[in-house]
């Protein structure tokens, strides 16, 4: 199983849209998803249209232990590939207990170690903060999406997290690989990139190797209607658009499925 997560050390930079499309694209494409909503906001629990339940175990119980891990596991309406492990606001409880714990940054890594025959691919959606819970999925992932605004507060995102995910590498708590930087809500005037949207990501380009950077996500309106209704991006695209906007997300699935093969996980 390749675990990989959206991580961006800022709100708003579209963590859980990355998850949750690339969780369905990966799953339209044979692969086996487990999707892991490790944000107490629960954004991406509702974007799959989980009904949460009251008592119904979620990532607290898991990663407490106080529940097998195949117990707080929901499928996903719609999908026989795509499974969740829901979260919800008391998943904010989970930091005092990883920051007691001796092995906090690699808890989660651990609790979802009896999923690995189970599923081919792990798709984890952190916090914004770099707390001790986003510590634990940077320490479970063996890949990392970055997904970043046009503007300076996503500049600034990706600065803290890449210098998060190095200090990882450099105390050799895990190695893991960027994946791609994903340019979100990219906004254009006609047929040009906004003057502040190609600003900034050149600025991004300059601390990052371009080859990193995957194909840009434009704003579009199409996108919120594609999460309300539980749809793909590719059933909002129109035939023929000449930028379509699952462009990122198939890059991505050809990208993961070049790490799988050469890895055989």
């Amino acid at each position: 199983m390749l675990i990989i997560s959206a991580l961006s050390l800022s709100g708003g930079q579209g963590k859980s849209t990355t998850i949750l499309f690339l969780a369905k694209m990966l799953a339209e494409a044979g692969y086996t998803v487990l999707a892991v909503d490790a944000d107490p906001q629960g954004n991406l629990s509702t974007f799959l249209q989980h009904d949460l339940q009251q008592n119904e175990p979620t990532l607290l119980e898991v990663v407490k232990g106080t529940v097998a891990l195949e117990d707080g596991i929901y499928p996903v309406k719609g999908s026989d590939r795509l499974f969740l492990i829901p979260a919800d606001d008391a998943l904010e409880g989970l930091q005092d207990y990883l920051s007691t714990s001796g092995i906090g940054a690699l808890m989660l890594k651990q609790r979802l170690e009896p999923a690995m025959k189970d599923f081919d691919i792990c798709l984890i959606d952190p916090p914004p903060q770099r707390f001790q819970l986003s510590r634990s999925v940077i320490g479970a992932s063996q890949q990392i999406i970055i997904p970043v605004e046009l503007n300076v507060k996503g500049f600034g995102s990706l600065i803290r997290t890449t210098a998060a995910i190095e200090e990882f590498i450099n105390f050799k708590i895990c190695h893991p690989e960027i994946l791609g930087v994903l340019p979100f809500r990219d906004r254009w005037a006609g047929l040009n990139r906004t003057k502040e949207c190609e600003t900034w990501l050149t600025h991004m380009k300059g601390e990052m190797e371009p080859e990193v950077f995957l194909p840009s996500l434009r704003e579009s309106t199409k996108i919120v209607r594609a999460i309300s209704s539980g749809l793909s991006l590719s059933a909002v695209s129109e035939p023929g658009e000449k930028y379509p906007l699952d462009e990122a997300f198939k890059e991505l699935v050809q990208r993961i499925t070049l790490r799988k093969e050469a890895a055989h996980v």
